[in-house]
Formats: structure tokens, C-alpha cells, sequence
């Protein structure tokens, strides 16, 4: 059968639209709008039967809504799913679609099943011929991954971009989820994740307010932190507008490399500016300190010899967490604030 020779002359437009986006046998649901709508047109022709058109006309325009989503169930099965940043990658195992999973980048270590995908190299240092091998459909990003001409060279061979502004706010984790949805055709899945996520969110502020509030009434302000990025070489600290910095505003801290100290991005640092910075805690990835030798190893580096926090080191001055857990702003974000900013919330640092 023809499907694009519509005869009712209102619904041709719609539904030839509609054909021609692709040659293969029409789904289901588009069978269903083309007779609902040769329904509605034929109830515009009925303008003498107000009480049954009415009624036909509310069931075929709830009927045609239903069948229109963008994506449906049966046809997200053939997504062929790339993730780039290790928070997407999680994001898609918290919904229970991993099966659409063809490729992930080596930032995507969590959870464990994650290690086990097709790998695409690193975030920002992809290349088209890797991904295309896989047959991707679409691949979802932060707007830290790239090259960017490597992106543009995956959109002209067909593949689906969804490129996701990365800016280090609790709205990042939103956007990534919402992305998630369209690209796999659960967008309900995701908008119900996000809003439990949110909740939790919520609640973690109100306790990080509420500790923040008791250490001021008690004299104490903010603690400083350093973040040190110790992945490989030279330990670089986090200074404004990095993820990092933003997280220890999250857990009620000051970074101790912005103000008058700051500088935007991440640098190796003297032992005097370390010392004029004086923070009071290190905060480092568990990958990072396992890079540098452990605690002790970090301990002996001369940058950090004039600091208040290695003067303590004896009272748990250096934190470590997972990186993709510190830094990946993805959905364990809520759970990591809340456990960072109880352990804030104990100090006695920082007082006025």
C-alpha cells in the first residue's frame, strides 16, 4: 500500500509530512493518527452534529496525543547509545537502559558494569573513527567533551549530537537527565528520576544551611579548602569556575584559591602563594592520592609543608573521594554533599 496517497484532503499535509521522514513501513502509532485524523476531518465536514463530533473529537485529539511522542517505547530499542562523561553513563544505569549502551569514554567507571563497555577514548580527546565503529545512533555529551570538530564530523556521517551545557550547577544534573529522555524515548523515566534527585537535593541544602547557620552563631566561618587535581605530574590546585570550586561551596566551605588569591581553572602552586592561601583542608580524588603514593607521599610535598592543614594533618586534614563521584555532577551529588557537609559541620577550623 502507498501510505503517503492520503485522500482526505486536511490530513494529506500532516501525514505526508510524516511518511516521508523515512521509506520503511509506517510503526503502528502512525496508522492509528492517520485514521483519528481522517476522523477529525470528517467531523469538521459534520458542522449539523455538535453532541457527537464534540464527543469524537475529544477521544481522537486525546487519542492523537497520546500516539505523537517523539519517541516511543518500541522504537527506543533501536537506539545505539554513546555517553560521553562518566555522569551520563551512570545516569543511563540509574534509569535501567544500559542495554542501549553500544559505547562509553573512559571517564565512565561507575558503575562497576561501566569498566566492561566499548570504550571511546577520553572526553575530550575523541576521535570520529572510534565512535562510527560502534554504529551509533546518538551520543549524548557535556560541552567538555570534544574536539569539536569531531562532533561535527559524527553530526555530517548521521549521528545524533545531544550537547549538554556544562556550568557546575545543580541544574547541569537536570539538563543531562532531560537529554537522556529525548535521546532514549523515556522522557517520563527521566522527569521522575530528576524530581526524586531534586527532593533529596532540597533537603541536603536545608541541612548544609542549617549547619552553615550553627558554625556562624558559634563564631566559625567557612572553612578553607584546597582542592588538589593529582591525577598525573605535578598536583595542580582548583581555582574559580572549575567543579570542584563549586562543590565546596555546595558543602559549605570556601575555596581557599578564589579572592584575593584566585585565578580561573587549575595551576601548580608555590609553597608561598600555598602558604598565603592557608588552607585548612586538602580535598583530593581517592585516584589522585593513589597517583601520588598515598596520604604520606602528599604529605611531603613542600607546597603544602606551610599550610594550617598540614600543621593538623594528625586530625583527618585530607579528604578523598571517588573522582567521578566528586566531580561528575551526576546523580550521587545529593548523597556526596550531604556526607561532605556533616563532615564540615564537626570542625573546629575556621573560627573568626
Amino acid at each position: 500500500m502507498d501510505f503517503t496517497a492520503i485522500t482526505t484532503p486536511c490530513v494529506e499535509p500532516f501525514l505526508l509530512s510524516e511518511a516521508s521522514r523515512s521509506s520503511a513501513a509506517p510503526p503502528p502509532s502512525f496508522l492509528v493518527r492517520r485514521q483519528l485524523l481522517r476522523q477529525l476531518c470528517n467531523i469538521a465536514a459534520l458542522g449539523s452534529a455538535p453532541a457527537i463530533g464534540g464527543s469524537l473529537l475529544a477521544h481522537a485529539t486525546a487519542a492523537v496525543a497520546q500516539t505523537a511522542s517523539p519517541l516511543s517505547a518500541a522504537s527506543s530499542n533501536s537506539v545505539r547509545l554513546v555517553t560521553v562523561g562518566g555522569a551520563l553513563t551512570e545516569m543511563v544505569y540509574a534509569l535501567k537502559l544500559e542495554h542501549l549502551l553500544v559505547g562509553t569514554d573512559t571517564t565512565s567507571l561507575y558503575p562497576a558494569a561501566a569498566q566492561h563497555t566499548a570504550k571511546v577514548g577520553y572526553m575530550r580527546q575523541l576521535s570520529a573513527e572510534g565512535v562510527l565503529s560502534l554504529k551509533p545512533t546518538a551520543l549524548v555529551a557535556t560541552t567538555e567533551a570534544g574536539p569539536p570538530v569531531v562532533l561535527d564530523q559524527l553530526r555530517s556521517a548521521g549521528v545524533r549530537i545531544e550537547h549538554i551545557k556544562a556550568d557546575h550547577t545543580w541544574d547541569e544534573v537536570r539538563r543531562k537527565l532531560e537529554a537522556l529522555g529525548r535521546v532514549l524515548g523515556r522522557t517520563e523515566a527521566a522527569t521522575a528520576l530528576w524530581h526524586t534527585l531534586d527532593a533529596e537535593w532540597t533537603r541536603t541544602q536545608q541541612r548544609v544551611a542549617q549547619h552553615t547557620q550553627a558554625r556562624a552563631a558559634a563564631g566559625h566561618k567557612p572553612p578553607r579548602f584546597l582542592f588538589l587535581l593529582a591525577h598525573s605530574g605535578t598536583p595542580q590546585a582548583s581555582g574559580e569556575g572549575t567543579a570542584a570550586d563549586a562543590l565546596i561551596r555546595f558543602i559549605g566551605g570556601r575555596n581557599a584559591m578564589s579572592g584575593a588569591y584566585g585565578f580561573k581553572g587549575y595551576k601548580p602552586l608555590t609553597p608561598e602563594s600555598m602558604a598565603a592561601a592557608a588552607p585548612e583542608i586538602i580535598l583530593t580524588t581517592t585516584q589522585g592520592l593513589e597517583a601520588v603514593g598515598g596520604e604520606s607521599a602528599l604529605w611531603q610535598r613542600p607546597e603544602l609543608r606551610l599550610t594550617p592543614a598540614y600543621a593538623q594533618r594528625q586530625q583527618g586534614r585530607l579528604w578523598h573521594k571517588d573522582a567521578l563521584e566528586l566531580l561528575g555532577f551526576g546523580p550521587r551529588m545529593p548523597a556526596l554533599v550531604a556526607a561532605l557537609a556533616q563532615q564540615v559541620s564537626a570542625l573546629s577550623v575556621g573560627a573568626a
